[in-house]
């Protein structure tokens, strides 16, 4: 009896906590639809990673069913190249890099700008900088392009004027770590940037009032007011990004380098690698087992860094 009470009180109390929070998941519903459309059905496709996929008249479904099972031997192909070690080198390195930077630069640069008094300046600064995200890589990389050119390039014309010999930039792989660094800033800055500044922003002004009124410097200020402040977003970007580090964006590192092949030893990463695969023997069940792959390590990163978060400091964890 105490039990079928507990159960309709439990139920009475779901139901109103629904009617109570009625606006709110009304206002998420698109996005929760938008989620088990496009992320939760498909995930039923991952059979294909254990299946040598092969198409058949009967369509997607029927193909899948009648394709053989090769368990992990699709994951084999990541493996199997002499240049896997480089590949998964470069990768992993290169997103270090970006991970450092695109939370230092930002940083630093969204606190310039909240320090600016002119709002109009800073408007047109901070749109200059966000310009270069809504840019493809395909038109960044011809951009790119119109500098590099060997033979009519802007670099190499500027060289030749100063009596230098121009040089062959698609084919010296040695420049392409620190193009590749500085086209991904260039590009992304600017959305990590207003990420920053909004969040700079909502700090309490009377934070900074206070201690100006007991001496402090601005450095001070930033250091012991902005910088803590700020924690909590730094730390969540940080575990966000950590989940990807084992993927690439393939467009920098695909159009931007033009797919040259002397540059492959510093600009071959997972993605290029798989797509380069992909073109060659066309199997769906090797790029499904990749993905796979990335999608698993990602998955046991962010768990491991948000653990390790939690245990240093449980406040700023994501969960």
């Amino acid at each position: 009896m105490n039990a079928e009470v507990k159960s309709k009180k439990s139920g009475n109390g779901f139901f109103r906590t629904l009617k109570a929070n009625k606006e709110l998941l009304i206002l998420s519903a698109p996005g929760a639809i938008w989620f088990l459309i496009f992320a939760y059905l498909p995930l039923f496709g991952i059979i294909v990673a254990f299946k040598k996929f092969r198409l058949s008249g009967g369509g997607f479904f029927s193909s899948l069913i009648e394709s053989e099972f090769v368990w992990f031997d699709n994951f084999k192909f990541l493996f199997s190249s002499g240049d896997a070690w480089l590949i998964l080198r470069n990768t992993i390195l290169y997103n270090l890099c970006f991970i450092i930077l695109g939370i230092v630069i930002p940083v630093i640069l969204a606190m310039l700008l909240n320090e600016l008094r002119n709002k109009g300046m800073m408007k047109i600064y901070q749109t200059s900088m966000f310009l270069p995200y809504f840019l493809s890589w395909v038109v960044v990389s011809y951009c790119l392009y119109a500098f590099l050119n060997p033979e009519k390039g802007y670099v190499n014309g500027l060289l030749e004027g100063f009596g230098i010999e121009g040089r062959s930039w698609y084919t010296e792989p040695q420049w392409w770590p620190a193009f590749i660094l500085i086209m991904s800033q260039w590009k992304g800055m600017g959305y990590n940037t207003v990420v920053y500044l909004a969040s700079i922003c909502g700090i309490d002004g009377t934070l900074y009032e206070a201690a100006a009124l007991d001496g402090a410097t601005k450095w001070q200020q930033i250091k012991f007011i902005t910088l803590p402040l700020l924690k909590p977003v730094v730390t969540i970007l940080l575990i966000m990004s950590i989940g990807g580090i084992i993927r690439a964006d393939f467009g920098l590192f695909y159009q931007l380098p033009r797919d040259s092949g002397p540059l492959y030893p510093v600009t071959n990463v997972l993605d290029t690698y798989i797509f380069r695969a992909l073109k060659t023997n066309g199997e769906l069940g090797m790029s499904s087992a990749a993905a796979l792959f990335q999608s698993t390590v990602g998955f046991v990163l962010i768990m491991v860094s948000n653990k390790i978060v939690s245990m240093i400091d449980s406040d700023n964890a994501l969960f």
